[in-house]
């Protein structure tokens, strides 16, 4: 749970995380997802919830049930505005075509295949609320003009984020006391084809709120607000005026108690959006004449000059309205770039945070001019907490921060009380001082002259604060540098309690993770540590989920914890032998006090190499098991596939891990060595030791993504998934010092082993990654030609001086490490890369430090020295890819490759000089008839534009 909270803390900062209104539900979203987002903040959930992924090891977090925080794989099966050409044989004519194809029939099923709802518990874990998705959507939908302002990208039609993801149905099922679900009861009222986000539940239970968008003349309209009755299942719009709409930039509604919603609305007043001017009125100046020293990483979408500023005013701008269930509304507090509504815990008070100019062109909006004010639930101001300047300044190295209060939240154990840390080293981590950070605590309206008390001094960098009562809190702190982490335990009522360590550990060592405390659910629907009570037993337990990563791989636990002792009881522990099993979350709420140990329950997930996951409630004393889903298996084509986790050593004695994936029915014996594909993404470490630990389960199921590796099963691949690949810099040394000789010493002993077990052909192997995976693969062909037959690289970067104020976790400039930068960069070495790369980009990569620039220079630089290469840009794609269209031609262009230069290779020796120029000439009009021309010509003049506008 900490885990979680302490990277809400860390996004915080971060114009692309978007916050979504509270979730009182637990979300299991379906284990066709392949990717995690969790921006929601847990102490203003009414309820738990959960994300639950197999590509994301399980990983169990608090998070929005709105999946309109970014994009997603989910969409229509409808092939949209551009045209799906069938699957074709293999030859020249084909590959220089210019639409869109389809992979073999054998990977298409599996990826359309139809996706299961995801699940939300009500707040009292009586019902269950499944949320209906589509499949993939259509190329059309990314197509939607967008606007890109301030680290943020906006659909101003709909006055939202853009390319948001969407529910189509919402259902309820009553969680009988058998375990077992009642009929479902739809969800009555919503228009045919309205687009559902933001669901959540009021902290009774008895109503939902939701946004919903219908199309109109081929866009959708504005979201408007709904409510339904639970009991009943009838939905229909919370205000009496069709012309209120959700402005769902930053936040879009909160429940302030169980009859009554804060939403933030576009101002009834609002005009036109401002009109471009024609003649500028002026140069665009950045200065710098008081010589301050301002680095900042590569972000993307900045603001560009004033029309831009205004245009994010224009589409920011929210007007507050609180909302009663009875129709009533009430505008409170001027229009203002609104991005946080909190409630606090006895809903006196709100916490509101606001953005305001001046701005910048060189920062996201995240680092903007912010206020933080208290209000009272009905909208009067109270008073300011703080108004932060513009933070253009934050250093560049792990673990600096913005000056001034951060974090603010509510205490979720106590009614209207404050909690915040203030760096005391300027928030430069470069810094040495002590302490480092401070934590405050004080009432929503002090008495006069009373100032904050100070909670708790830290010497590392704070991380958050689990509460209980005011005789427990955990405090947490970490470092980055040296991977230090520590656990404070404090008594938050009674200064006269000193302070103790509960846990001081690495963070890279798994193997002493002791695990994160259970939250239970209070009477004001916040969330705070569950205490547990044992009969004629006096002592302090907390209960520990861990994830119990041992040399065999994790086998999670959930041990009774004495918080005064440190003694430990296993009370519960995942079948190691078949099944990989977690605790999803604690069940038996109690609205004041400890809970019995007799009474609990808690929610598990179970699932092995070949039974997809489900979910069970386990009840004490007796631990009875009630199973309440039954998900079909994804893929059943694949049902019997292979899985087994593999070790062994590199040649510095560092002990490796990956993942074997081999086809049904394979008999080694019988069918001998297969291709192979290898697919990682580097990792960074401290320590040899912690490098070498296990991570992940042999008995998880095998999650396939949209664009998973694992798709190459259906085309009788083995494939090596997730091989360690850790850069390790120990004492003073950077792990990036040694970046390509431990590259490629990873990669050695991964080939090694496959070979050495006879199921992958020694001329057969094929590596590929996505993002800082792409630049892996580049890296290894280029210093290790001699291990791979051919590579696949996704939107990756490949020379580091365009990312000059740090990239990835390498937070020193190109000048203070200038040989790393120019040894690490692929592109610096396109000379040495003699065999096939397959390089493929969105055209709208708004990841920082993967501009598409990044693979149209290096495609040059391959080209310039007759490498066979290929480069394929995805129109309206960003960094991950979501249109149907788009993902299809991506499986086929990688089939297609692995096909011409992986299966058929029969010998390491390098490609011809005129085949490489023959595939070189092919891939360049491949590359012109996608948009990947060679920026610096303008051959495609609005691509080439973009590519300019990006150069630092």
């Amino acid at each position: 749970m900490m885990r979680f909270q302490r990277a809400c803390h860390r996004l915080s900062l971060s114009p692309l995380c978007h916050s979504s209104p509270p979730s009182s539900s637990l979300l299991l979203l379906p284990p066709k997802l392949s990717t995690l987002r969790c921006c929601a903040r847990v102490r203003r959930f009414s309820g738990t919830s959960l994300m639950s992924s197999r590509a994301a090891s399980r990983l169990r977090c608090l998070a929005s049930v709105s999946p309109g925080a970014g994009e997603d794989a989910g969409g229509s099966t409808s092939n949209g505005s551009a045209s799906l050409s069938a699957t074709a044989t293999d030859d020249d004519e084909l590959a220089l075509g210019t639409g869109y194809r389809l992979p073999p029939p054998e990977i298409r099923d599996i990826v359309d295949a139809p996706p299961v709802p995801a699940l939300s518990f009500s707040p009292h874990r009586d019902k269950i609320l499944f949320l209906k998705r589509r499949a993939l959507p259509p190329l059309a939908d990314l197509a939607r003009p967008e606007e890109k302002l301030a680290g943020v990208r906006i659909d101003g039609y709909c006055n939202t984020r853009s390319r948001m993801s969407f529910y189509t149905g919402l259902g309820i099922h009553q969680l009988l006391p058998d375990g077992t679900l009642s009929p479902e009861k739809e969800i009555t009222g919503i228009p045919d084809g309205g687009k559902i986000n933001f669901v959540t539940w009021s902290s009774d239970g008895k109503h939902l709120a939701f946004s919903i968008r219908v199309d109109e003349n081929g866009n959708s309209s504005k979201p408007i607000v709904w409510v339904a009755d639970v009991e009943t299942g009838e939905a229909r719009p919370l205000f009496k005026s069709q012309d209120i709409y959700l402005n769902a930039i930053f936040e879009s509604f909160v429940w302030i108690d169980d009859s009554t919603l804060l939403v933030s609305t576009i101002p009834s007043s609002r005009g036109d959006p401002p009109k471009k001017p024609l003649v500028p009125s002026g140069p665009k100046t950045l200065s710098n004449e008081k010589q301050s020293v301002v680095q900042v990483r590569t972000f993307q979408d900045l603001l560009k000059d004033e029309y831009d500023a205004d245009l994010f005013d224009y589409y920011a701008t929210s007007q507050l309205v609180l909302a009663s269930l009875d129709g009533t509304a009430k505008e409170v507090g001027p229009p203002a770039v609104y991005t946080s509504l909190d409630p606090s815990t006895d809903h006196k008070y709100l916490l509101i945070s606001s953005l305001h100019r001046p701005y910048s062109f060189i920062v996201p909006c995240g680092r903007f001019p912010k206020k933080v004010e208290v209000w009272t639930a009905d909208g009067r101001f109270v008073r300011q907490l703080c108004d932060l300047p513009l933070a253009e300044d934050i250093p560049i190295v792990a673990n600096s921060v913005r000056k001034g209060m951060r974090s603010i939240n509510w205490r979720a154990d106590k009614p209207s009380t404050l909690y915040w840390a203030e760096t005391q080293d300027g928030g430069d981590a470069k810094v040495e001082v002590s302490p480092r950070d401070i934590v405050y605590m004080q009432s929503a309206e002090p008495l006069a002259g009373e100032e904050p008390e100070v909670l708790h001094k830290l010497d590392l960098r704070y991380g958050g604060i689990s509460w209980c009562d005011d005789t427990l809190a955990l405090v947490y702190e970490s470092w980055y540098k040296t991977r230090r982490t520590r656990t404070w335990v404090i008594s938050p009522g009674s200064n006269d309690v000193t302070p103790r360590i509960l846990f001081d550990r690495s963070s890279e060592d798994v193997y002493s993770d002791p695990g994160s405390t259970m939250l239970r659910r209070t009477a004001a629907g916040t969330y705070v540590i569950a205490k547990i009570k044992k009969e004629n037993d006096e002592g302090t337990y907390v209960l520990l989920n861990g994830s119990g990563a041992t040399p065999q791989g994790n086998v999670p636990f959930l041990d009774l914890f004495d918080i005064n002792t440190g003694n430990k009881e296993r009370i519960w522990e995942s079948d190691k032998e078949k099944y990989f099993e977690t605790v999803v979350a604690l069940m038996s709420d109690q609205k004041e006090g400890d809970l019995k140990m007799e009474e609990l329950k808690i929610l598990t997930s179970k699932e092995s190499k070949t039974e997809n996951t489900q979910f069970s409630l386990q009840l004490w004393p007796d631990r009875k098991v009630q199973q309440i889903t039954n998900f079909p298996h994804p893929y059943p084509q694949l049902a019997s596939l292979q899985k087994e986790m593999i070790r062994y050593q590199r040649k510095d004695g560092v002990q490796l891990t990956a993942t074997l994936y081999l086809p049904p029915g394979y008999d080694p014996s019988k069918d001998g060595p297969l291709p192979c594909l290898f697919w990682s993404y580097p990792g960074e470490f401290k320590s040899k030791d912690a490098a070498s630990q296990v991570r992940g389960s042999p008995n998880e199921f095998a999650g396939i993504g949209s664009t998973s590796a694992l798709l190459w099963l259906a085309r009788r691949f083995a494939i090596l998934s997730g091989p360690t690949i850790p850069i390790i810099g120990e004492g003073d040394e950077e792990a990036n010092d040694r970046y390509v000789e431990q590259l490629v010493a990873s990669a050695e002993a991964a080939v090694d082993e496959v070979v050495r077990r006879g199921v992958a052909h020694p001329s057969k192997i094929a590596v590929g990654g996505h993002s800082y995976g792409a630049f892996m693969t580049a890296n290894l062909l280029a210093h290790a030609p001699h291990l791979f037959s051919c590579g696949i690289a996704r939107s990756g970067a490949y020379n580091r001086t365009l990312t000059p104020f740090g990239f990835q976790n390498e937070d020193r400039t190109l000048w203070e490490a200038t040989n790393v930068y120019v040894e690490m960069s692929p592109f610096m070495s396109a000379n040495k890369i003699k065999k096939p790369i397959l390089l493929i980009h969105g055209e709208e990569d708004n990841n920082p430090g993967t501009l598409t620039m990044q693979s149209d220079r290096f495609f040059n630089a391959l080209k310039g020295h007759g490498a066979l290469c290929r480069l394929v840009i995805l129109p309206h794609e960003s960094h991950g890819y979501s249109a149907r269209e788009s993902i299809m031609h991506v499986l086929w262009e990688t089939d297609r490759w692995l096909q011409k230069y992986c299966v058929p290779n029969t010998s390491d020796a390098d490609t011809s000089p005129d085949q490489s120029k023959e595939e070189s000439d092919s891939a360049d009009k491949v590359a012109t008839a996608t948009g990947g021309g060679n920026p610096e010509f303008g051959d495609h003049e609005d691509h080439s534009k973009f590519r300019r506008s990006l150069l630092w």
